[in-house]
């Protein structure tokens, strides 16, 4: 075949590029212009293997060359995935507005009293927690006729801060995020810097706060934290009384036993009639 006449080519000079040769020569020529304006050695997530090939870090891509890795950090997968990691680090540096159960809420501020921005917010600080504290956990029963069940917490902070008080709260099942919500549970939540917070996953039942039914006492010398309550009793005959199980069961072994008609071993004996003509 004549490659040197045909129409459009120049005497001694090779015929007319195709399509393909054409975009080969673009792609080279972007190549080398990425190549001088993008220093790609900066770039974190390039890297290039044992191979002889090239990688991405972020979206776990071979290319090979660093054209193909330059037109792939321009491409929709690389942009979203760079999108998503900018969402992260800034969700872990403080752009997540979920509530940290490991510091309490604090009060804010009020006008005048001295607030650390301009809504009055008191900032939260930031401390090292050295770990979970030590806790014993005990199930108590008030005998009749109360019946109420309860539980004991006794929490250890040996390291606890200085001027530091544990604090407790009880928590509904939706406020947290670590597990999906169950409106049957509810949680008792203990803090004390420098500790980590623990909670305690409990009935979803109302607490009983008369009297001498709760109790929470901090003794600094023992470094001992005490919890104690009582559940109020529910309805009786509701789901899941125990107590009023039990008050049945107790009532029916007092009550006198009664006759049954339909059961021939309990039914009265009959002796006959005479009637007098």
């Amino acid at each position: 075949m004549d490659f040197q006449n045909r129409a459009g080519s120049k005497p001694g000079a090779a015929g007319v590029a195709g399509t393909s040769e054409t975009n080969v020569a673009r792609r080279e020529r972007l190549r080398q212009l990425a190549l001088e304006t993008i220093d790609i050695a900066k770039d974190p997530y390039f890297m290039k293997n044992h191979l002889g090939s090239y990688e991405c870090k972020l979206c776990l891509t071979l290319h090979t060359n660093e054209g193909s890795y330059l037109a792939h950090t321009q491409g929709k997968k690389h942009q979203t995935n760079l999108a998503r990691r900018a969402a992260m680090e800034a969700k872990e540096h403080g752009g997540d507005r979920r509530v940290d159960w490991n510091t309490l809420r604090r009060p804010r501020a009020g006008p005048g009293l001295g607030g650390a921005d301009g809504n009055g917010v008191v900032p939260r600080r930031q401390v090292i927690k050295i770990g979970r504290p030590g806790y014993q956990v005990t199930k108590i029963y008030d005998p009749p006729p109360s019946r109420q069940f309860g539980f004991l917490f006794e929490i250890q902070y040996p390291e606890v801060g200085v001027d530091v008080t544990p604090r407790h709260r009880f928590m509904s099942a939706y406020e947290q995020q670590v597990e999906a919500p169950n409106r049957d549970y509810q949680y008792v939540v203990f803090a004390a810097e420098p500790y980590e917070t623990i909670a305690f996953k409990i009935q979803s039942r109302e607490v009983d706060k008369a009297p001498g039914k709760f109790l929470h006492y901090w003794d600094p010398d023992l470094k001992k934290y005490t919890l104690q309550f009582l559940f109020k009793n529910e309805r009786f005959g509701g789901r899941g009384d125990r107590e009023g199980q039990m008050r049945r069961l107790d009532e029916r072994r007092d009550a006198p036993e009664s006759l049954n008609p339909l059961n021939p071993y309990q039914a009265p004996s009959l002796e006959p009639t005479y009637v007098r003509h």
